[in-house]
């Protein structure tokens, strides 16, 4: 399973990786609900780690640096408050024009556009206002808990 994703992220663009999630879910026999919940989970993932991993910046929820973007960083980001936390440092770099909150000093940063996450994140009600606030409904949490399950068995 592994090695298919690692393949993926290392050597594919973002609507690759896409259609290729498209295709597995078409081919699995995964109930229409996940089919329709599983893409733009993952383009909103990728719609920064693909940025991060074009500026060479990737790094872990807990800011550590990483080189390559594999499936232990994916899934590590799937993580519906990793991906909150994800949002609001590249907010804050986007502000400051510098990364911020990672082991990362003096790089080169480019802003990364969060439209596609921060729509993604809004749609399941998780506040992008307060980042002290992290208040959202379980159901949601639990919810990408089913979804990463089944994205673990697609490949």
């Amino acid at each position: 399973m592994n090695d298919k994703l690692n393949e993926l992220l290392k050597n594919s663009n973002k609507q690759e990786i896409l259609d290729t999630y498209k295709k597995a879910l078409e081919n699995s026999d995964e109930a229409p609900f996940w089919k329709e919940k599983i893409v733009p989970f993952v383009d909103a993932i990728l719609s920064v780690l693909i940025p991060l991993k074009e500026q060479n910046l990737l790094f872990t929820p807990e800011g550590k640096i990483v080189k390559d973007l594999d499936s232990e960083l994916f899934y590590a980001w799937t993580d519906l408050i990793s991906l909150r936390t994800l949002a609001f440092t590249i907010e804050q770099s986007n502000q400051s024009g510098t990364l911020l909150r990672t082991e990362y000093k003096d790089v080169n940063y480019s802003k990364i556009n969060l439209e596609t996450l921060g729509t993604y994140l809004s749609s399941f009600r998780v506040n992008l206002q307060d980042e002290d606030n992290l208040d959202f409904p379980v159901a949601n949490y639990n919810l990408h808990i089913g979804m990463i399950t089944i994205m673990k068995t697609l490949f």
